[in-house]
């Protein structure tokens, strides 16, 4: 039996398994969602210091991903993932055990670092899939993300209603180890691996940088848009990420190759991840509040939480569901068209939403729309990123991709939270959303990937678009040298 027939039934274990990984990761991160406006009590805490449970989890996950993805280069992406998870098991148990708000920051804060298993994944299918399966597997691992987000909001409220909340993380702790341990079975490590020593500056810089540009972004409503703390944190990221910069590009084994990450192709991809990410948070800050706000403020659906929850799992499903047909229309016209079509169906269905917002039925439509939007651009990403740089660096290029799209969703949910805000009402004392304020997040909405579009105009064409980059299934060599890298991505097809 030859190398190539054997390794066929093992990467299709390893492809759901790494799938399975992105979603228990994506379910650690939006569990905690149905209980935002009990956190104040449960943790006895005021309402502005329980949002660090949240905003911790965010930023060591920012944190975490591009550092991941270089140490899964240089010494292993199967190793990374598997420390990746034991931090989030440890966090997971940390949170499981405690009622006070320190105590519950820290262990969000372990929780973060599984973030990076989504690239890191993405890395290991690029390097262990056969060719012809390899477009499905990296949409069915990226996909993931969404899915997992999607179904952990029902899941999580039932749980915290029928066995205490504390049980979202031991479950959580629970899913972290079965993940580990069915890819010490079945994921082998990549024998792809890059030269090199770890930028210790570099990544304390790039940390540093997002921390200050992070923290005002997602705290800013509360500080004050114009306070001399929020716009302090600005400018000193401006500052700390030049300097950065710099550094960066008179460094031999930099965090992140901005030569590359310059290239049109993972520039204009990047740029394009921000809208992504940024678009699709919207839809799960708006709905699940329109379909729980009470039909006596004369617009709301007085839908239960989990209800709600339901609602949105078309989201998550229909993302899952476009991966094989990504696989088929990335084939035949490339990945950027295929990143075009799934923005164009999300401005389509954030407009058709403007109007679709009477009766629960329609929030069906609505997310079943926008899944098969997302999930077809979510899947276009990395497809684009592996396509553009040398395999000894698809864990870091991946990783910033990856923070790309949480930058865009982190500046998204700022943006969402000031507009229903500001046009919220009084109802008995109590501050409530308006569907003005609904209708002009869906614009934003819409904006940002009319935005997008334009950005993927900019992409290479099909010169480019169909050289996924991948290694010959035989005789693989272990290391992958200086001179493989500055060959570029076509040179590890040899």
């Amino acid at each position: 039996m030859t190398r190539t027939s054997t390794a066929r039934p093992a990467a299709r274990a390893l492809i759901p398994v790494l799938a399975f990984t992105g979603i228990v990761v994506s379910v650690m991160q939006t569990m905690i969602i149905p209980l935002i406006m009990d956190l104040p009590q449960l943790l006895g805490a005021e309402p502005r210091n329980a949002t660090w449970v949240i905003t911790s989890t965010l930023l060591s996950g920012a944190v975490a991903t591009p550092v991941m993805g270089r140490l899964g280069d240089l010494h292993g992406k199967r190793r990374m993932l598997i420390l990746s998870l034991a931090v989030m098991v440890a966090g997971a148990l940390v949170s499981a055990v405690t009622n006070d708000l320190l105590v519950m920051i820290t262990g969000r804060t372990l929780q973060g670092f599984a973030m990076s298993a989504i690239p890191l994944g993405i890395s290991l299918a690029r390097d262990t899939v056969p060719r012809e399966e390899l477009g499905s597997a990296m949409a069915l691992i990226s996909s993931s993300m969404g899915v997992g987000g999607s179904l952990a909001l029902p899941a999580s409220g039932l749980v915290a209603q029928h066995t205490g909340w504390h049980a979202l993380f031991y479950g959580a702790a629970g899913l972290g180890v079965l993940c580990i341990a069915l890819i010490l079975v079945v994921v082998p490590e990549s024998p792809i691996s890059a030269h090199g020593t770890f930028d210790i500056l570099g990544a304390v810089g790039l940390s540093t940088a997002l921390v200050l540009f992070l923290l005002p972004v997602t705290k800013g409503s509360d500080w004050g848009w114009t306070s001399s703390t929020t716009l302090g944190l600005f400018a000193a990221a401006v500052v700390v990420l030049t300097l950065w910069g710099v550094l960066e590009l008179h460094l031999n084994a930099p965090l992140v190759d901005l030569h590359t990450t310059a290239r049109p192709a993972v520039l204009f991809t990047n740029l394009a991840s921000i809208m992504v990410g940024a678009s699709y948070l919207v839809v799960s800050l708006v709905l699940p509040q329109l379909l729980q706000l009470p039909r006596a403020t004369g617009y709301g659906l007085g839908q239960s939480m989990v209800t709600a929850g339901l609602c949105m799992a078309p989201l998550g499903l229909t993302m899952m569901l476009t991966a094989p047909i990504y696989a088929r229309l990335s084939a035949k016209h490339g990945p950027k068209s295929t990143l075009i079509l799934g923005m164009a169906i999300v401005a389509i269905g954030y407009g058709a939403g403007l109007s679709l917002m009477a009766a629960t039925w329609q929030s069906l439509i609505i997310t079943a729309i926008l899944g098969v939007g997302i999930g077809l651009a979510y899947s276009s990403l990395p497809a684009l990123i592996v396509g553009a740089v040398p395999a000894t660096q698809t864990g870091s290029a991946n990783g910033l991709n990856t923070l790309m799209r949480s930058i865009g969703s982190s500046v998204s949910s700022a943006v969402i939270g000031v507009i229903l805000s500001t046009t919220a009402h009084q109802i008995n004392g109590v501050s409530v959303p308006t569907m003005r304020g609904f209708r002009i997040s869906f614009l934003v909405a819409t904006s940002a990937m009319a935005i997008g579009l334009l950005t993927a105009l900019f992409l290479p064409g099909t010169a480019q678009r169909a050289r996924t980059p991948h290694r010959r299934r035989t005789n693989p060599r272990p290391v992958a040298h200086a001179q493989e890298a500055a060959d570029g991505p076509a040179s590890t097809a040899e």
